[in-house]
């Protein structure tokens, strides 16, 4: 029988499935393993059920035991992986796309909202009884009749723009090509950054992080968007170059940021949490029960599909 490490606790009809197909050595405590720890306790293992928290690095990969095959991430992303350190050891990297995509297009919507109606402030007035009702109360950006601006219009950017549609939201966005008229469903396609955030009245995050990706939000590029403009980002921490960001967010040229995800996680730059205009919440994009079943399951078919025929539909390399 094969076996198979698992990094992060799972749901438990996950971790049944799993411990009956395979010998499943399970985290029951839940614990972030180092890298050291990964190495030993996948020495005797044909494959990796990992998480994006795990580092996969090449450092790491060149110290894998030959038995490994197959890394499976509980992710649609997968920058937590070093896909050709993996290649070369001849080891198939997947990971979990589609599954995410709903859940953490709601909790887009709910980072846009809570930026843009000061939900943070809002519910700390309210929870220390130390408010009044006046006309200038707390006063908001409304959503009807705003431009979004999308960076990256895949599957998750797709969600948020049908999802702000319906909120009377003008969709723009700019991608590494223009969709075509059925998947951009009437939404203003921009060839570069300065273009897209130059009409952003809200700015949601939603490409993934690569090397030309990192950072994409940093000093100059803040001076590209409208003065009081939002941004939300709930796609990954290392997209914002968070000193350039609470610099803007100080001066008034930013509104007010969304964040789901940070660099560093879990650590939060301490800057973020001292600001009032800052909604932030603790990386809950596919926190639904249902989301978190599906991806579980799919990483497990990943494994599943490739040990039964030598390869597998989501294969990233």
């Amino acid at each position: 029988m094969k076996k198979v490490l698992v990094t992060r606790k799972l749901l438990k009809k996950n971790e049944e499935r799993i411990s009956k197909i395979w010998n499943a050595k399970l985290n029951a405590d839940d614990k972030i393993y180092s890298q050291e720890k990964l190495i030993e306790l996948s020495k005797d293992c044909d494959g990796i059920l990992c998480s994006i928290l795990d580092t996969i690095d090449k450092k790491l990969i060149d110290r894998l035991s030959e038995k490994v095959k197959i890394i499976s991430n509980f992710a649609a992303g997968f920058g937590n992986i070093d896909i050709k350190a993996a290649s070369k050891r001849n080891i198939v990297v997947t990971n979990t796309p589609d599954v995410l995509t709903d859940a953490t297009a709601e909790i887009t919507m709910l980072l846009i909202l809570g930026a843009a109606r000061r939900a943070y402030e809002g519910i700390h007035w309210a929870r220390n009884q130390k408010w009044q009702w006046g006309n200038d109360c707390l006063l908001g950006k409304q959503l009807s009749g705003s431009r979004l601006g999308i960076l990256g219009m895949g599957r998750i950017g797709r969600a948020v723009a049908k999802r702000a549609k319906a909120f009377g939201m003008k969709i723009h966005y700019h991608n590494r090509s223009k969709l075509k008229p059925d998947l951009e469903n009437s939404a203003i396609y921009h060839k570069n950054i300065k273009s897209l955030f130059s009409v952003s009245d809200i700015l949601s995050i939603n490409c993934s992080s690569t090397e030309k990706t990192k950072d994409i939000i940093n000093k100059k590029t803040l001076e590209f968007f409208p003065k009081g403009a939002i941004i939300t980002n709930s796609a990954r921490g290392d997209l914002i170059e968070d000193d350039a960001m609470i610099e803007a967010l100080k001066n008034k040229k930013i509104f007010s940021l969304g964040l789901d995800v940070y660099k560093g996680e879990p650590n939060i730059h301490p800057e973020y949490l001292n600001l009032q205009n800052v909604f932030i919440l603790p990386h809950l994009g596919s926190a639904t029960e249902k989301t978190r079943f599906d991806m579980a399951d799919l990483a497990i078919n990943n494994i599943e599909e490739f040990f039964e025929k030598g390869k597998c539909k989501n294969t990233i390399n």
